[in-house]
């Protein structure tokens, strides 16, 4: 893969804080790996305390490795001419209260380098678009925070970055909010620019993206692209078979997952072609009738709790 299809590398990047007076270290991100692709949707996902804001703060340059690097668009983080090109959204984005969206948007136009008339009319559009514009000029201080975070996402894209690193982006919003935002994360991603973001909601990252990485106590432990991690993952079959004699239903439970009875029925939770094949031969050697037999996709979920918890 060519250099400059490489927009976010991540090589080895690690991260140990010192506890005050008692000089205790604690390793917070330990050698995380990996790459996001130009144009691509990428999901950071991992339970809390894995690691992932933490990086996100290595990322943006607001702390230091310890250990390996990063770059963007080729140049090695910390880089002012690399943050040129990003646009962060952090989990609890912080606006200045007394500013209302308009201002605090401009804000963040002149500080990547707008002015003018066209600084004037992104700061409408964006504002516009994240669904806001009939509060662009009351004060944020009286805002929800599902409109700051708007407001913080307005601020991320204003000055149309190649890259855009958001914390959590559908934190506090409701469930018309995050299909908003979603939308938006699509739009931005058509428009050929790369999204990199954390998200609890895993529906919300198996809808939306390319490729994952899932940490766990500061180290990946699952990654890659979302349909090979799909399609890779443990294969599972729910068989339910009708009239089950006492004497079949232990030997027929050793063979499943979990097995349970409803009525004259037994449904066995199967996993792995080998397995459903086994059950199959003895319940046909047996002369059971097999009522259903219903393959069942692994969701990213299931990858999640299986992997980082």
């Amino acid at each position: 893969m060519k250099t400059s299809e490489i927009v976010l590398s991540v090589e080895k990047l690690a991260k140990t804080f010192v506890k005050p007076f008692t000089g205790k270290k604690v390793e917070a991100v330990r050698g995380v790996s990996f790459e996001v692709r130009r144009g691509d949707i990428f999901g950071f996902l991992g339970p809390n305390g894995a690691g992932k804001t933490t990086t996100i703060k290595m990322l943006t340059g607001l702390i230091f490795p310890t250990g390996g690097k990063a770059t963007i668009l080729g140049e090695e983080v910390p880089s002012p001419d690399a943050m040129g090109n990003v646009g962060f959204l952090p989990e609890n984005p912080y606006v200045y209260p007394y500013l209302t969206p308009r201002e605090f948007v401009s804000l963040c136009g002149r500080l990547n380098g707008m002015s003018g008339q066209h600084l004037a009319r992104e700061v409408e559009r964006v504002i516009e678009r994240v669904g806001i514009g009939y509060a662009i000029d009351r004060r944020v201080g009286a805002l929800s925070k599902g409109m700051l975070q708007r407001t913080g996402f307005a601020a991320a894209i204003v000055h149309s970055p190649e890259l855009l690193i958001l914390d959590e982006p559908m934190s506090g919003l409701d469930p018309v909010g995050r299909k908003e935002v979603r939308d938006l994360i699509v739009e931005e991603a058509r428009a050929g620019r790369t999204v990199f973001f954390s998200s609890h909601i895993l529906s919300d990252v198996e809808l939306l993206c390319d490729h994952v990485c899932i940490l766990r106590k500061g180290e990946v432990v699952a990654g890659g692209a979302m349909k090979d991690l799909l399609a890779a993952g443990a294969r599972r079959t729910e068989l339910t078979l009708v009239d089950v004699p006492e004497a079949a239903i232990a030997e027929l439970s050793a063979l499943a997952e979990s097995a349970q009875r409803h009525g004259p029925s037994l449904v066995l939770d199967v996993q792995g072609d080998e397995a459903v094949r086994k059950v199959l031969e003895r319940a046909l050697a047996g002369g059971l009738r097999v009522e259903s037999l219903i393959p069942k996709r692994e969701t990213l979920e299931d990858i999640f709790v299986r992997k980082a918890l």
